[in-house]
């Protein structure tokens, strides 16, 4: 195999992806990846004018078909409006990168110690981080089914989806100036993510539907530098990542490059999960 063919394995061009909570922060940087391999990149975000705003700059930057669309992931209604809108746009859809996840309005109960952690805050993270996964993955997965052309599916998890969260990393930790802490809810959360990846891969194999896991370890977005001091010490590469470090893996995920690859879970962490 000589070596424009391999780089031709990455090559994206003519594929229609959407990627959920497109304009949050890995997911500008996943979008951009999509446009700039090649492919025509729905920005899916419940920010609606975010998310129109980056489908323009990313259609101005690489030349390419970019729409942004709001959509709250929790409620169906809201989810197949979404892909009906998105068939209408491009035709077709090739590539899903099922990546939003609860950012809360109430950060005192999303905080809260587990104790007192109440079951209105776990159901409202729960509505987007897993009932979300599981609606956009039903509703463009019906839709990939009815293409006929396979497909690939990308649902973003977390190291604390396979990890326990190491409570000694929080003591003097802040993000955005407040205290901070991974609640059970967001592990529990993504550790559902994994499983439904694992069901879907052989549920969906007949069709030519891939479906895997990008598992992305701690990535600097606001936290102190006692965090992140605390959390580079347990790394084996003695830093946190950065989010453009995580694009490479859906590349791979998204491509052709990893046509014989379904159920697995990529993890990118720095090592954090072999120590």
């Amino acid at each position: 195999m000589n070596k424009d063919s391999v780089c031709s394995l990455f090559d994206l061009t003519g594929k229609v992806a959407v990627v959920t909570g497109g304009s949050g922060i890995l997911g500008r940087q996943f979008c951009a990846g999509l446009a700039e391999s090649g492919a025509k990149v729905a920005v899916v975000d419940i920010q609606e004018t975010q998310a129109q705003e980056l489908a323009r700059s990313i259609s101005q930057k690489y030349n390419r078909e970019a729409v942004g669309i709001s959509c709250d992931v929790s409620q169906p209604e809201s989810v197949n409006k979404m892909v009906a809108s998105i068939i209408a746009e491009f035709g077709e859809i090739n590539i899903l990168h099922n990546n939003a996840a609860a950012k809360s309005d109430n950060l005192d109960a999303f905080f809260a110690p587990f104790e007192q952690y109440s079951l209105d805050q776990w159901r409202k993270i729960m509505s987007v981080n897993l009932d979300g996964i599981f609606l956009v993955a039903q509703a463009v997965g019906k839709q990939m089914i009815l293409q006929g052309k396979g497909g690939s599916v990308i649902q973003t998890a977390s190291i604390y989806g396979i990890r326990a969260p190491d409570q000694r990393i929080y003591e003097g930790s802040l993000y955005l100036e407040r205290p901070i802490n991974t609640p059970a809810v967001y592990s529990a959360s993504k550790a559902g993510v994994i499983g439904l990846t694992q069901y879907l891969s052989t549920y969906w194999a007949k069709y030519g539907i891939r479906v895997n896991t990008l598992t992305p370890g701690g990535v600097e977005s606001g936290q102190n530098a006692e965090f992140k001091r605390r959390y580079s010490n347990r790394v084996p590469l003695n830093r946190m990542g950065q989010s453009e470090e995580m694009v490479g893996a859906l590349l791979y995920l998204a491509s052709d490059a990893s046509s014989y690859v379904t159920g697995q879970n990529i993890i990118v962490d720095g090592g954090l999960s072999a120590w």
